[in-house]
């Protein structure tokens, strides 16, 4: 078993899915997990057939954990009420309720390079920062987030203080 040192989160906003996966593979990605509820996109290429086979002929292993993908009504409301603060405090309760897909976040992440995949390129504006500290806080790697020219280490709060 290979131990890593990081789970990557990446959102494929605005690139194309060649530069989105050769990212990938200039990191080292060996497994995308998908943390989309529904993964559907109106982007070429990133609906879950799709992305799956094209992640595949790229030697990166694909899945989806649909429990991990903000719920429906989250979603809904912070499209009506544009407010930060509750989506968090509404994502970070229903992530409490999802221990067993954490801890396999935290397990997948442990054992290859694993990277949690959402359509929002500004992660901290994205639920898969939520999911990916989650799954640090579950024994899994420290995080890192992705973008398409750098790579950012998530700053704990022990840290910044």
């Amino acid at each position: 078993m290979t131990k890593t040192t990081s789970l990557y989160t990446f959102g494929y906003e605005g690139l194309t899915l060649e530069a989105f996966i050769a990212r990938l593979k200039e990191i080292g990605v060996r497994t995308i997990i998908d943390v989309r509820e529904l993964p559907l996109s109106r982007k070429k290429g990133f609906s879950k057939r799709a992305f799956a086979e094209a992640l595949h002929g790229a030697g990166i292993a694909y899945a989806h954990m649909p429990a991990l993908g903000c719920p429906k009504p989250i979603r809904d409301a912070y499209r009506a009420d544009g407010n930060w603060s509750t989506y968090t405090r509404k994502i970070m309760g229903y992530l409490a309720q999802q221990a067993a897909a954490v801890t396999e976040v935290a397990k997948i992440a442990r054992t290859t390079s694993a990277c949690l995949v959402c359509f929002e390129a500004d992660f901290n504006y994205c639920h898969r920062s939520m999911v990916a500290r989650a799954a640090a806080r579950a024994g899994g790697p420290a995080v890192v987030h992705l973008t398409a020219r750098t790579a950012i280490p998530e700053i704990s709060a022990k840290a910044a203080a």
